[in-house]
């Protein structure tokens, strides 16, 4: 009785481990499989219509995986966009990873900073895209000083998959925002509700876009830092890294990328040990300035040496140091607990900071006549 109880256990626990072995096994080649379809190439890239030009875009530098790398997130709206034609992106952030501190920084770049667009004179930050993932690279790499390694590109749509497909986000919103468009059929009108509450793909992508409000861009940036920290949050919980998988076939129609499967394994490893250490406006108040181009409106930046030393200056914060006042006058630490009041205290925050400059930038933002968010 005591031998066949013995073969009953034993054969158990062979079945469980061919079991273990066989998720295992489909769990990392989905995986795989999945990242790898990450890179875009011929018909599927959202970039096949743009003439290659390697002379003015030079090939990004190459991530050993030891020193820090920097990531640069756009999305965008190609809601009025021709078919083919890349449109400007409505978002920047460079997310910067350190593997040796173990820390995350978050910078969002306002999108109608006027610089110089390598071979394509200057214009806003945000048409560098319409040349290419490789400008628009360079192009934030010569504005903020650190090398740009890799690019991740998605819309309206891949945001919406992402925040479904890890199960949606609780989230503080706030205040009241509200916002109509006839214009796009009221599909992304804009009605939330101030509170703690949870947020689907769609009332997320409300959040994010929201700008109607007297700090317009700037405020809509400093939310878009704390929700993407809130996703990367979820990300990382138990629930999602075994729906891995899933969460990937979810979004990888609507998401291009340089990041390599070598790439993304070395990049998880990192961003799974490491801790938000700061989250920043660029350009930070102070250093912004009004400027008139052809009749409107753009964000011009006061020193760009300054710039430089003010992102070396986050950069060197560690996550245990303490936490930096970000350019929008509120804390650098993005934690939904921290930031729920944020938007609307930093009108006062930032006037106090820039004085004027910081009401007549934020007014360019709303007035740009090419801006895509509506």
């Amino acid at each position: 009785m005591k031998l066949k109880t013995k073969r009953t256990l034993l054969w158990s626990l062979g079945i469980i481990a061919v079991a273990v072995i066989g998720y295992a096994i489909y769990y990392f080649t989905a995986i795989y499989s999945q990242i790898g379809a990450l890179q875009k190439t011929g018909g599927d890239s959202p970039f096949k219509n743009l003439p290659t030009n390697t002379a003015v875009a030079s090939a990004p530098p190459v991530w050993e995986g030891t020193e820090p790398v920097n990531i640069l997130l756009m999305g965008v709206d190609s809601r009025q966009s021709n078919d083919g034609e890349v449109p400007r992106s409505d978002t920047m952030l460079v997310a910067s990873l350190d593997p040796v501190k173990k820390t995350i920084h978050l910078f969002s770049i306002l999108r109608d900073t006027y610089v110089d667009i390598p071979g394509h004179d200057q214009n806003r930050i945000n048409s560098a895209i319409t040349h290419g993932p490789a400008t628009a690279m360079q192009t934030v790499s010569n504005l903020l000083g650190i090398p740009v390694q890799y690019y991740v590109y998605t819309d309206f749509q891949g945001f919406i998959k992402l925040v479904d497909a890890v199960g949606g986000i609780d989230f503080n919103v706030e205040k009241d925002m509200h916002y109509v468009s006839a214009a796009d059929k009221h599909e992304y009108d804009i009605d939330l509700k101030a509170g703690m509450q949870h947020l689907d793909g769609k009332t997320a992508l409300e959040y994010v876009r929201f700008r109607h409000d007297a700090m317009s861009d700037f405020a809509r940036t400093e939310r878009q830092r704390a929700f993407l920290t809130a996703v990367g949050d979820k990300l990382k919980s138990t629930t999602s890294i075994m729906n891995l998988p899933q969460i990937l076939q979810q979004v990888n129609p609507y998401i291009d990328t340089n990041l390599s499967v070598d790439d993304l394994w070395k990049l998880a490893s990192v961003a799974y040990d490491s801790k938000m250490s700061s989250s920043e406006q660029l350009p930070p108040n102070n250093l912004l300035l009004e400027k008139h181009v052809g009749g409107a409106q753009v964000i011009g930046i006061s020193s760009e040496d300054k710039l430089k030393k003010f992102v070396q200056d986050a950069l060197s914060k560690n996550a245990t140091d303490p936490v930096p006042v970000s350019a929008e006058g509120s804390s650098g630490n993005t934690s939904n607990a921290e930031t729920s009041g944020s938007a609307e205290s930093s009108t006062s925050s930032s006037t106090s900071s820039s004085g004027a400059t910081s009401n007549s930038s934020s007014s360019s933002s709303e007035s740009s006549s090419t801006s895509s968010s509506k």
